[in-house]
Formats: structure tokens, C-alpha cells, sequence
């Protein structure tokens, strides 16, 4: 007996979340429908004119704003960017430089920096715990 595989659909929202687009400025079709697994990977594969305009000179989504101005989403709203910016007022935002923007960048620079430092920190933790259970060694805090 055959088990009938149903296509898996997702809303226009969340495809336009995972292609990197600002769900308003696609077309009407691409909103009103639901859009499956294989129409999705077909418009990542092989993307449209609109698909590719969209990417290259928006308006981008929050996500995508925040990424190419070197901020997170929630430095994004601290600036008082609340909505969908084109690539050229993300260009002359840059150009700008105002205050919010240079402390934003710099306040993201110390958290990846930290996020780094914890990774480091947790895979030498974990190659000390591999050194010791070769020796034989209990894991934990040597002594000196």
C-alpha cells in the first residue's frame, strides 16, 4: 500500500522570509498564494527578474537591512529604522554615519567578539576533557 505524499506549502510570509525579500514589494501572485517546497527551491535556484531586482535594490527587510549595516535587528529599532529601507538609503545611511549608527556597530563588533571568546573558550574546555579521559584522568580541574 502507497502512502499518497501530500507537497508541503508554506504562507507567502515565511517563503519571503526565506528568500531574503520584503513580502509588500513582491508581486500580487507571489502574495495571494501559498507556495511549495519545489516553487521555493525553483525561485532560489533560478530566480525571477522581480526576485533578482528585489535582492539587488529592495526595499530589503529588516533582517537584511540590519545585516548590511553591520547592526542587529534591535539596533535597527533603537535608531529609529522601522521600516523597509532600498539600497540606496541603506548606502546613504552609511554615508551619513550618524551617532546611533557608529554606537550600534560598535556595540554588535563586542558581541561577536564575546560570542568568540565563550566558542573559544568552550572548545578548549572540551579538548582539555578529551586530553584527560586519554590519560585516564578524571575530567575536571588539574592540579598544579
Amino acid at each position: 500500500m502507497k502512502s499518497h505524499q501530500s507537497t508541503q506549502t508554506m504562507k507567502p510570509a515565511t517563503a519571503a522570509k526565506k528568500l531574503g525579500v520584503y513580502l509588500e514589494a513582491t508581486p500580487a501572485e507571489f502574495q495571494e498564494g501559498a507556495v511549495s517546497r519545489d516553487e521555493l527551491n525553483a525561485l532560489q535556484a533560478d530566480p525571477p527578474e522581480w526576485l533578482s531586482e528585489l535582492r539587488r535594490n529592495g526595499p530589503h527587510p529588516r533582517p537584511v537591512v540590519a545585516a548590511k549595516l553591520g547592526v542587529s535587528i534591535s539596533g535597527l529599532a533603537r535608531g529609529g529604522v522601522t521600516e523597509a529601507l532600498t539600497t540606496d538609503q541603506i548606502e546613504a545611511l552609511k554615508q551619513e554615519n550618524p551617532d546611533w549608527l557608529q554606537k550600534e556597530r560598535a556595540t554588535q563588533a563586542e558581541v561577536r567578539k564575546e560570542g568568540a571568546r565563550v566558542k573559544e573558550k568552550a572548545r578548549l574546555k572540551e579538548q582539555d576533557e578529551k586530553a584527560g579521559a586519554k590519560d585516564g584522568k578524571p575530567a575536571g580541574k588539574q592540579r598544579r
